[in-house]
């Protein structure tokens, strides 16, 4: 198959970038306390947790407001705000023209919601590269956010977080990181869904490793590399979805990157997964860090199933910038430890 790397027409890149963790923090230990009888522990340390006053939508917009913090430019100039995620505030109706509202942009503006799993922010990611690379707007934005839930004493319990990251696409020549190709890999794979009506998620145990999660990461990341041509070698950094600790450390593995290459976007083990944002905020993560000419690889992954791979390649223009706005793990650092109690009350988690 030809020519399967998406290339805007213009060339497009990241302006502004923005992360955005909630500050509370449950530990592991006391979920497997409450339903193992033990302080084993579990997937990851411990989860951020959104609080009582938060939800997709306030996150959304703080993570926007430090994206154009960085990008230094008025909202009024995006013509799109799109807001992907798999826990929206509202069945029916859009968080994003409620996000839109709050940062000042609009109403001539392209508004709309994303759903894929945890990958509902990359695929936002992808249509704003492909608006602005189209010529049909200059900057747009596209947000990966998340107040996931699993069923109490549930695994996914353990790992389902809050938190993601919003990101400002513009011309290339203005931007932070220049989007070099990307591409999309999908299936009909259904190790993960929640039907209508139903409050938690449901999930395949293990078949969502190997058929869903590591085929779908490794095909879309061997894809784009093949087509680039490139080889792990020739990344500074890369960024795999991260539902758990493992699973991008094995999938980093399995494409031949060494653990340094990983570490400084592996944030699940102290935030836990924050699902459409966890690719996301691990690049913020990433770029908080990189210099000048470093290249970084980004593949997310959505249950359904699919991923999308993006090569990036890092500008003069970030050092300067991404002091402009609070750090992700300046986010990180703000904890505030929770007991299960304190979780199960701002989750909603008690029955009337």
């Amino acid at each position: 198959m030809a020519n399967r790397v998406m290339k805007p027409a213009r060339a497009v890149g990241i302006v502004g970038y923005g992360a955005y963790v909630p500050r509370y923090r449950l530990p592991a230990k006391y979920i497997s306390r409450l339903w193992e009888g033990s302080e084993s522990g579990g997937p990851v340390k411990e989860k951020a947790v959104a609080g009582l006053d938060e939800d997709v939508v306030t996150m959304s917009i703080e993570a926007a407001r430090n994206a154009l913090a960085r990008g230094q430019i008025h909202a009024e100039v995006l013509r799109a705000v799109w807001v992907g995620s798999e826990s929206h505030p509202y069945a029916v109706k859009p968080s994003s023209t409620i996000v839109a509202e709050a940062i000042g942009a609009g109403p001539s503006i392209q508004a709309g919601d994303w759903q894929f799993a945890c990958k509902a922010g990359t695929e936002a990611l992808v249509a704003a590269i492909g608006l602005v690379g189209s010529g049909m707007a200059d900057y747009a934005m596209a947000i990966g956010m998340d107040t996931a839930q699993g069923r109490p004493g549930d695994q996914l319990e353990y790992t389902a977080a809050s938190g993601g990251a919003a990101y400002i696409l513009g011309p290339a020549e203005h931007s932070l990181a220049v989007i070099q190709g990307s591409y999309s890999f999908v299936t009909d794979t259904p190790d993960f869904w929640r039907r209508a009506g139903q409050r938690y998620p449901e999930h395949g145990q293990r078949f969502t490793g190997e058929p869903a999660y590591f085929r779908h990461i490794t095909e879309a990341a061997r894809a784009l590399m093949e087509e680039m041509g490139t080889t792990a070698a020739d990344y500074r950094y890369a960024v795999f979805h991260q539902p758990n600790t493992k699973f991008p450390q094995r999938a980093g593995q399995l494409l031949g990157f060494q653990e340094e290459q990983l570490r400084p976007g592996l944030l699940s083990p102290v935030i836990g997964n924050t699902y459409a944002g966890a690719a996301l905020i691990g690049l913020t993560a990433v770029l908080d860090v990189a210099q000048p000419g470093d290249r970084v690889l980004v593949v997310s992954f959505g249950s359904g199933a699919g991923s999308d791979a993006f090569d990036i390649a890092v500008t003069a223009a970030l050092p300067e910038k991404r002091d402009l706005a609070p750090r992700t793990a300046d986010y990180i650092a703000r904890r505030t430890e929770i007991d299960y109690a304190t979780y199960a009350r701002f989750r909603g988690k008690l029955a009337e």
